[in-house]
């Protein structure tokens, strides 16, 4: 198990403070003409083209939202699509794009306690526990169906530990045009400057879906886990919609004290899968469902009615055109998400989606990697 060497303090706090304060300002979401995806991607307001006949969109309370064709790629309807928000533990349908494919499922690995250092401090957990051996797939059942950051840590110190992990992410992002994507840690709990948008979560999910695992794991409701002496215990899907909404098939929920609830479902019907994202709506943990299954029915019921206002784009590395779309800095929604701290060594800095940008502002980041967090209960 290898990991890469952290800078003293001091270092880090010299480079912080030579980060040009212009370059740590808010600035307002991607323009239009640069928007991933399509120009009206990047407007203000509900995106949406009606034909004739089309049903009406229903009210949705949320910060941001995107109802897509999973298969086409065509964005149905969207409002704020690249508005950048903290993602919670939405985050880690990327962090299962991105390591998921590189272990086989029947792989054993027993867990030290070296694996479960840097786990943030009232992180949702699998029960994962030093000295126990659990298979790959049972540590699948624990990310996607508990959200459990012990088993997303243990995952990442299989691949290399979590600034490697880290990394990785960032590239996949870049590699799948997520452009609004700062990854800061693989389990998405709220660390400064860690934001995503309903855009790249919606390709996050698209991407996972091709994988037969990824998409097993989503539609899992209920899973045995193993616990010490051999033993095992149930785990349930934290996902309220499966087994509850028509056609259900996944993929993600996630909620932290500052990103609030997030939720990238799919479902089928007739053949057609769509998928939806809303980001922190504002009236709780159940509006994020109520929410998705109202754009899930408006979706079904609208097609053929409505003209496409953009696209989810392909990966560059399956023959996607690049997008030169400049990443600015996080909008204050997501500075917002900082309140909550770095949890031990697990605040780890940023990479890739952002650019020169990123860099630097890795450097505040990881100078805060001792702070202790705030207690945040996170999915």
């Amino acid at each position: 198990m290898t990991s890469d060497a952290s800078p003293s303090r001091r270092a880090v706090l010299g480079l912080a403070a030579a980060v040009p304060a212009a370059l740590l300002a808010t600035a307002a979401p991607a323009s239009a003409a640069t928007a991933v995806g399509g120009e009206r991607l990047g407007l203000d307001g509900i995106q949406v083209r009606r034909l004739a006949g089309a049903p009406p969109l229903p009210r949705a309370a949320a910060g941001s939202w995107l109802v897509a064709d999973c298969e086409s790629g065509e964005i149905l309807a969207s409002y704020r699509a690249h508005h950048r928000l903290p993602p919670a533990s939405t985050l880690k349908m990327l962090f299962a794009d991105t390591v998921l494919p590189k272990f086989d499922k029947a792989l054993k690995h027993r867990v030290t306690a070296a694996d479960l250092v840097g786990i943030p401090e009232g992180s949702s957990l699998v029960g994962v526990e030093a000295g126990t051996s659990y298979t790959v797939d049972q540590l699948w059942h624990g990310v996607f169906l508990r959200s459990g950051n012990d088993a997303v840590h243990v995952l990442s110190a299989m691949n290399g530990g979590v600034p490697a992990t880290v990394r990785e992410m960032a590239a996949k992002a870049v590699d799948l045009q997520a452009l609004d994507t700062h990854v800061v840690s693989p389990d998405g709990y709220d660390h400064p400057g860690q934001v995503s948008s309903a855009y790249d979560l919606s390709l996050f999910a698209r991407h996972g879906l091709r994988n037969t695992d990824f998409r097993a794991y989503c539609a899992t409701r209920t899973a045995e886990f193993p616990a010490r002496g051999g033993k095992k215990f149930q785990i349930q899907n934290t996902d309220r919609l499966l087994g509850e909404y028509r056609g259900m098939i996944g993929v993600k929920n996630g909620y932290t004290t500052h990103a609030g609830n997030t939720f990238t479902g799919a479902a089928t019907r007739d053949g057609r899968t769509l998928l939806v994202t809303v980001m922190h709506p504002v009236n709780g943990y159940d509006q994020v469902y109520k929410d998705t299954s109202a754009l899930l029915d408006w979706g079904f019921r609208a097609a053929g009615r409505v003209t496409p206002v953009g696209t989810l784009v392909a990966p560059v590395s399956e023959g996607g055109r690049p997008r030169a779309a400049a990443t600015p800095a996080p909008g204050p929604d997501a500075a917002r998400s900082g309140s909550g701290g770095a949890g031990g060594s697990s605040s780890w800095p940023l990479f890739g989606a952002g650019g020169g940008l990123a860099a630097l502002l890795a450097v505040g980041t990881v100078a805060v990697r001792n702070r202790r967090p705030r207690r945040t209960r996170k999915h």
